[in-house]
Formats: C-alpha cells, sequence, structure tokens
C-alpha cells in the first residue's frame, strides 16, 4: 500500500524539493502544506502513515502542531525539522510523541531514510500486532486471562492454550522453564480463565519456608500452639481458600517438607497447628520451577511420588532467545510502561537486542529496557544505552559453517540479489516478487553496496 505522507513547512522551496526526491524514490501520495492550520484541518478527512513538521512556522509552531496530529491520530509517525540542532528542542518533541527529528538543511539521503525507519517500525508494530491478534483469537476462548503474556510464537500460544484447557479442571498444574520467562505470569493466567477467578490468587516462594515454620506458614496455628504465637494465624491454605496457591520454586523446598505437602495433595486435609480438627483444603494448586525435577528425583533430592502428583499437568515456558520474534513486542511495551514512554527504539538497538542470548528472560529484557529508556538523552535508544554484549557479526560472503552452510544474512543477501538482477533491476517489479516495500529494497540494496 502507497504510504500517505505529509509535509508541512511555510518555506515553499523546501516543500517543492521534498516532493521531488519522494517522487523521485517513489511515494507519489504526498501531501504539502505551507499553513499548519490548513494542515490540521485536513486530519478531519484523512489519515497519514508519516508528517514531516517544521518546528517554526508562523500561526501554530511545530510543537503545537506535533500535539494536535498526534490527538487526532496517534499512529501518525510525525518527524520535526528544524534549523537548529538544540537539544532541549529535540527532547521536548521525543517527550511530546515525535518519532525521529532532522536538522536542516537536509541532504536528500536523510529525508528517505527517517522516511523508511518511520515506515518500517509502523510495519513492524503493525504485523506483530495483527500476526499476535490472529494467533490469540485462533488458540484461545478467553484470552483476556492471559492478556499479561505478550507473545506471537506459535509455541508459546499453544502452551496457552492448553493453559487455558487447564483451567478448567481442579488437577494441580507444573509449570517449568527458565528463571524470568513468565510462570507467575501463567500460573495467573490460568487462575483468571478457571472457575475459581474470583477468588484469591496467594503466591508463595518455597525457598521462603524453613522446616521449622512450615507447618505454622503453610497450615496456619492457634494462639499458644508454641511460644510466641500469641494469636490465631491463617496460613498460606486458608488465605486461598477458594481460589489458587501458587507453589513456585517447588524444586527448592526440602525434602522433609516435600512429604507434607504430599499429604495435603492426596488427601485434600490439613490441621493448623495447635487445632485437633483437620480441614478442607479448598485451593487449587499450580507449582512452577526451574529445576529439572526428573533430575532431581535421580538425585535423591526430589519424591518422586510428589512429582508424579504434580506433573499429571506440566507446561512448559520456552526462553526469550527461542522466540525472538517476542523480543519486538515486549520491548515496545516496556516502553510504553517505563518512565519515558514516549522513548524510540533504534533500529542498530533492535539489532543489538535480537543478538543477545538473554539469559535471564523477559525479566532481564524488563531491566534493560527500564534503564535504557532512563538513558536516551535524545528520546531514542541506542545500543550503548541496553548495557549488554553487543555482537557484532558483519556479513562475509565466503562465511560458512562446519557443515559448509551460509549464514541466513547471505542466503537472504543472494536470494535479493537474484531477484532483482531477474527482473532486470525493476526495483517496483524485485520488490513485489520478495513480498517487501520497495524503500526496504532501497535499503537492502544500499547495505549491499548495490547503486
Amino acid at each position: 500500500m502507497t504510504a500517505r505522507i505529509l509535509v508541512v513547512d511555510d518555506e515553499t522551496t523546501f516543500l517543492d524539493a521534498v516532493q521531488r526526491k519522494l517522487r523521485m524514490v517513489g511515494h507519489t501520495a504526498v501531501t504539502l502544506e505551507s499553513d499548519p492550520l490548513v494542515a490540521l484541518s485536513r486530519l478531519d478527512t484523512q489519515t497519514f502513515d508519516v508528517a514531516f513538521l517544521d518546528v517554526t512556522m508562523p500561526g501554530i509552531d511545530g510543537l503545537q502542531l506535533l500535539e494536535r496530529i498526534l490527538e487526532r491520530s496517534p499512529a501518525t509517525a510525525c518527524v520535526m525539522v528544524t534549523a537548529h540542532d538544540d537539544i532541549g528542542l529535540v527532547m521536548r518533541a521525543t517527550r511530546l510523541g515525535a518519532f525521529d527529528y532532522l536538522v536542516k538543511p537536509l541532504q536528500p539521503a536523510q529525508l528517505v531514510d527517517a522516511l523508511d525507519r518511520a515506515l518500517a517500525h509502523r510495519r513492524m508494530v503493525e504485523l506483530l500486532e495483527v500476526r499476535r491478534a490472529e494467533l490469540v483469537d485462533r488458540e484461545l476462548d478467553h484470552p483476556e486471562a492471559f492478556a499479561e503474556i505478550l507473545t506471537c510464537d506459535e509455541r508459546t500460544l499453544r502452551v496457552l492454550r492448553e493453559a487455558e484447557l487447564h483451567a478448567r479442571s481442579e488437577i494441580p498444574v507444573l509449570i517449568t522453564g527458565e528463571t524470568g520467562v513468565g510462570k507467575e505470569l501463567l500460573a495467573r493466567g490460568i487462575h483468571r480463565a478457571s472457575a475459581r477467578r474470583d477468588g484469591p490468587f496467594v503466591a508463595v516462594n518455597m525457598l521462603s519456608l524453613s522446616s521449622s515454620l512450615f507447618e505454622s506458614e503453610f497450615f496456619g496455628h492457634r494462639r499458644g500452639a508454641f511460644t510466641g504465637a500469641i494469636a490465631d494465624k491463617v496460613g498460606y491454605l486458608e488465605q486461598a481458600g477458594g481460589g489458587t496457591l501458587f507453589l513456585d520454586e517447588i524444586g527448592d523446598l526440602p525434602m522433609e517438607l516435600q512429604g507434607k505437602l504430599l499429604r495435603i495433595l492426596q488427601e485434600g486435609e490439613f490441621t493448623p497447628v495447635g487445632d485437633t480438627r483437620p480441614r478442607r483444603a479448598n485451593a487449587r494448586f499450580v507449582a512452577a520451577t526451574h529445576q529439572d525435577l526428573a533430575a532431581l528425583v535421580a538425585d535423591g533430592r526430589f519424591r518422586k511420588d510428589l512429582l508424579y502428583r504434580l506433573r499429571f499437568a506440566q507446561l512448559s515456558l520456552s526462553p526469550l532467545r527461542e522466540r525472538r520474534d517476542d523480543l519486538r513486542l515486549l520491548a515496545i511495551r516496556f516502553i510504553q510502561r517505563s518512565a519515558r514512554p514516549e522513548v524510540r527504539l533504534s533500529e542498530a538497538a533492535e539489532a543489538a537486542l535480537v543478538g543477545h542470548d538473554w539469559p535471564g528472560n523477559v525479566r532481564e529484557l524488563r531491566g534493560v529496557i527500564e534503564s535504557a529508556a532512563n538513558l536516551a538523552e535524545k528520546g531514542e535508544i541506542l545500543p550503548r544505552h541496553l548495557g549488554i554484549p553487543i555482537k557484532r557479526r558483519p556479513v562475509d560472503a565466503g562465511a560458512v559453517d562446519p557443515h559448509g552452510l551460509p549464514p541466513l544474512a547471505e542466503v537472504e543477501r543472494q536470494h535479493i540479489l537474484r531477484v532483482y538482477e531477474a527482473t532486470q533491476k525493476n526495483k517496483t517489479h524485485a520488490a513485489g516478487v520478495l513480498g517487501i516495500s520497495v524503500q526496504t529494497l532501497h535499503r537492502k540494496l544500499r547495505a549491499y553496496r548495490v547503486s
């Protein structure tokens, strides 16, 4: 689809130059306005993908125009054009929601590159959101229960579907996965998708339970049951009555306490310390661990019968390095929820995120993005703001792995150039065959040093 572009500047010579350049690279749906108020009135009947706005204009200035455009059309990527490289002005513009800024006098390549970045960012967000919406709608009956788990990864969506099905029953669920992948979020999703959604969700980290206090914390106690028990205490089992009890890091529960937990799962009863009457446990159990429980059983550090009891319904969440498409979605969400939601992610920073292995998974990504948003002086997150090792892998046409296979970037390069040659170097035709925009093809060819 042709990009709809608005250019607002009180210098007609600049407008003419911009229009000529954009037409040269295939953009014909360009609207030029020298009066910012007239430009604003166009939004009553038209929508624009990208707007180039001069900062200094009569009537209303570019920052005021930026605010009004984004009020009416939040999806429009606005690029500010200024005659002065003023960091204070840039900061104000980015806080108001500007996508990018350019300093006059402009080189034609700067204009095209800024447009390419804005359109690529918009397409990426739209495609990921559409893909996610399609997959979620296809997989889930109640997507709102799992709304906090942002993914477009098909394996993860299948896990969510299984979780939704298990939520209909009362059997215990075991969630496995590396630290930081979102096991508690999945547990909360199961709770929200279950018939117990109106009851409490109580999360307990099993590492925090000592052998001496386990029964008191878990089962509760009666006043006078032991020295210091000056009042009745409601334990976790009663707190979770009618709801869900989430047992986090179940693999770290000491062996001597595993038997006590097993009895609750088998018999469904418990007795508070200092009481004589057993009570029915009315909590649904969901457990989670980052450890291999089967290996712990083999080492004699986890009860086989407890594992069998827990893994009737087992769900495994993939690490972030195996679902790299989710990086973009998650990074954008974390920027939007940061102290500076107007900050944007540069292409170089995005590439650095994709190249990182994320041993801390989603939790690590969130911390990295929130910190980087604070450090982005000009409203754009750059690789140096991320604080992660940057993997620099230049394209090497001769690079092969031990099996003689070229890297993916080289396969893509060869395919694009073959199509380009096969279409007699007709960029519009080649872009159509490749299924990409002409602007993306231009950018690829420049990277390959093809004029």
